[in-house]
């Protein structure tokens, strides 16, 4: 059930919805069913509804007139479903209008509030749903098999959206795009969505997986292929690229944890419906991902989509496990797909492959930030790699744990490896001291010469290698040296993600001040290369460049240089006094900017703005500007309206409070907070897809004192006798983050602050 306001005529009235949400084990909820996804089965639905309301389900309905109590209603009966699984069923009733465009025989339907489609915030998803639907067709040699496609954008939505057959749920930030208002982010944001989600009509929808065990074979897919759709309508996007950043380095994060779970676990271990909601996480999506992208690397594109092909078609209306993919993948390769995969697929982690090149020996180990004991872990591993001077790509495949001898990895005096080309395999690379060096001299010099994507693939191996102590946490800080001439997005991406974690771990420390000096170092010429769109309100031409024009903003006026916070206050006030020319793009940092910097009046003004803003994506960049100030009653204040449904809607009360919690002035107040009002936090948001694992994921994130660690602890104790449900795991994994964090502070903090006021020296 849900409410919003309608604006259209002078009165504003409130309107309500009813939209389902099955997936996963909510179907038998709603109606009596054996709610397993191998148990599937054709439904007939019919829905009694109001005359000023429609009703939408999968499948195509016809109304006809019914009289109840004097009163006239419509009854929609729908045309029979295929034969699918409980949790893809859907129904609405709503009065939402629609925009629609014909793929072939098939109706193509966006619905979402009356004034979203006359304003035509519909129009983007609906010309590219067109696109990729037709593009998935001709990839998968498969029709999409309905008459009938509706996609609908909901006000209140708990997941970000939902794949049911014929009826996909939307939040409104998911689909509605407002051109002049809506940022480049929020354009990707929708395409990657919209290509997920159908993606799922064929991954999940037609061939199931046999029982939530298997999810990654839905999730992993609609995630991976996702990114086919979206480079099939926005070429210049570079999505493919893209991938290392959004999927495969965020994976690699969670799963060197020791709480880390495998891509597909036997069935017996996943049984009750907090195990089964447990797995929507970023082993299912991305790492699924990342294993999907390394084998079609191995096995080439014509291999892996010939028996991609061959799975639909062998399991449509059907349902599947690993090895029945990896066994049509093998009938279409030729290779022991089975036994390659099998490692990345059924053992948790992944490796760090470590390569000496002075004696060319080669090994593999688990790779884990904590490494606490060896389990002898081992993966059959593909690996391509290059050599300075020539540059060709060479390939190897390590099977076993080693150290074993490659004269292809032994080099002369002054050659340099690198392994790993443009990160195509789920790992990381380690090399001998000497290579490191050499792989950091040729980014100082002529940095082009390494591919873009190994560039970024070099910072967060080198980062994440010193976390886990492999090598010195200086070295890894040397290879952002070089970022002083660097222009391009991925490896500037890279480095701010990883020293995300030093700003976290030091913020509250004397390391911060030197630490911004040097970042106001680096920072500096990326600045100066943008600063010509900057002054003018322009955006640059090329995708990943107005991204890194963004991070250029976001570290000058987070690291507090002058030129960058009086540009953001400058435009801010401007829009104060009428008149808004800060691009879309750049909304979010220089909203944030002014409010850090400004005072209630400013921060009573962007509140004012959200709650008369009516495109969503508005809405949110100004929902985390208001997280900003540095103001403690502000931040308090704002804490306690995630509790008013009117004030912050309910499904973005807990992205709120990490917004605080994220801003070093709030962290304390947002863990005071959720400790204060947990009972009530819990039972609001504890059933919601990782709602309640996110918040303590994110508002733990800069622990790293003995104290914070006996707070978390004490926490675990006070609130033991509730079942926790999602949130056990997440509150263990931040127990254990803590544990690391401390340790590590302990040991690399005078280092780190030594390295800092060395580099920030003006030279």
């Amino acid at each position: 059930m849900s409410q919003y306001t309608e604006n259209q005529t002078s009165n504003d009235q409130t309107r309500f919805l009813v939209a389902s949400q099955m997936q996963p084990t909510d179907a038998r909820k709603v109606f009596p069913c054996f709610d397993e996804p191998a148990l599937k089965a054709v439904f007939n639905i019919t829905i009694i509804h109001r005359m000023d309301t429609i009703a939408r389900s999968n499948t195509e309905g016809n109304d006809r007139y019914m009289d109840i109590d004097g009163e006239k209603w419509i009854v929609t009966t729908f045309h029979p479903t295929p034969v699918m699984s409980t949790y893809l069923l859907a129904f609405t009733v709503n009065d939402f209008i629609s925009t629609k465009v014909d793929l072939d025989n098939k109706e193509i339907r966006i619905w979402a509030r009356p004034e979203a489609v006359a304003a035509g915030h519909a129009k983007y998803a609906l010309e590219i749903t067109k696109e990729i639907l037709s593009f998935y067709e001709e990839l998968f040699h498969l029709k999409y098999p309905l008459r009938k496609l509706d996609q609908i954008a909901l006000p209140d939505f708990g997941a970000g959206a939902m794949e049911n057959w014929g009826l996909i749920m939307y939040r409104e930030t998911a689909l509605l795009f407002e051109e002049g208002v809506s940022s480049t982010s929020n354009k990707e944001w929708i395409s990657i969505v919209i290509a997920h989600e159908l993606a799922h009509q064929w991954f999940g929808n037609l061939v199931t997986m046999k029982w939530w065990n298997n999810l990654w074979l839905s999730e992993g897919f609609a995630t991976y292929i996702s990114y086919l759709g979206v480079d099939k309508v926005q070429p210049d996007w570079n999505m493919e690229d893209l991938i290392v950043l959004k999927e495969v380095q965020p994976a690699m994060e969670v799963d060197s944890l020791n709480s880390s779970h495998p891509l597909s676990s036997t069935e017996a271990e996943i049984q009750t419906p907090s195990e089964i909601t447990d797995l929507f996480d970023s082993i299912s999506y991305s790492k699924g991902a990342a294993v999907l992208r390394m084998l079609c690397t191995h096995i080439g594109e014509t291999a892996f989509f010939q028996g991609l092909k061959l799975y639909l078609e062998k399991y449509q209306y059907q349902n599947a496990q690993t090895t029945d993919l990896w066994k049509c993948m093998e009938e279409t390769s030729g290779e022991n797909v089975a036994s390659i995969m099998k490692g990345w697929t059924e053992q948790v982690g992944f490796p760090v492959i470590s390569i000496n090149t002075s004696t060319g020996e080669i090994s593999q180990q688990q790779f884990l930030l904590n490494q606490t004991v060896d389990y002898g872990l081992e993966w059959q591993v593909p690996i391509r790699f290059m050599k300075s001077p020539n540059f060709d790509v060479e390939k190897d495949l390590l099977k076993e744990k080693g150290p074993v001898e490659r004269p292809a990895y032994d080099l002369k005096p002054d050659e340099w490896l690198l392994a790993n080309i443009n990160c195509t395999g789920y790992y990381r690379v380690n090399y001998d001291e000497e290579n490191w060096n050499k792989l950091i001299k040729q980014l100082e010099t002529r940095h082009d010469v390494i591919p873009l994507i190994s560039r970024g693939q070099l910072i967060d191996d080198a980062f994440n290698l010193a976390r886990a102590k492999y090598i010195n946490v200086t070295l890894a800080l040397n290879t952002t040296k070089y970022l002083i001439n660097e222009t391009e997005y991925i490896p500037w991406e890279s480095a701010l993600n990883n020293l995300q974690f030093f700003i976290l771990m030091f913020d509250r420390s004397e390391v911060y001040g030197p630490m911004q000096k040097y970042l106001r170092k680096q920072v500096g010429p990326l600045y100066d290369y943008f600063q010509n769109y900057t002054d003018n309100a322009t955006v640059p031409e090329k995708h990943s460049d107005q991204f890194n024009q963004i991070n250029a903003i976001s570290v000058a006026c987070s690291n507090d240089v002058q030129e960058c916070t009086e540009m953001a206050t400058k435009l801010f006030n401007e829009w104060k006094n009428g008149t808004n020319r800060i691009p879309p793009n750049l909304k979010s940092n220089i909203y944030c900017s002014a409010i850090a910097s400004g005072d209630e009046d400013d921060w009573d003004f962007a509140w004012n703005q959200y709650e008369t803003a009516t495109i969503a994506t508005e809405k949110d960049k100004l929902r985390y500007a208001l997280s900003c100030t540095k103001k403690i009653w502000l931040l308090n204040r704002y804490l306690e309206y995630t509790l008013e449904p009117t004030k912050i809607r309910k499904m973005d009360a807990v992205s709120t409070i990490n917004h605080i919690a994220r801003n070093v002035a709030g962290q304390a107040l947002a863990w005071d907070f959720i400790r204060a009002h947990w009972t009530e936090i819990s039972q609001e948001y504890g059933g919601g897809f990782m709602s309640v694992a996110n918040l303590i994921d994110e508002v733990t994130e800069r622990f790293s004192t003995e104290f914070e660690l006996q707070q978390l602890k004490q926490f675990k104790r006070d609130h033991y006798q509730e079942d926790l449900g999602l949130a056990t795991r997440a509150l263990e994994q931040a127990i254990e983050r803590t544990e690391a964090n401390i340790q590590w502070v302990k040991e690399n903090k005078q280092t780190v602050l030594n390295w800092f006021l060395q580099e920030s020296k003006d030279h």
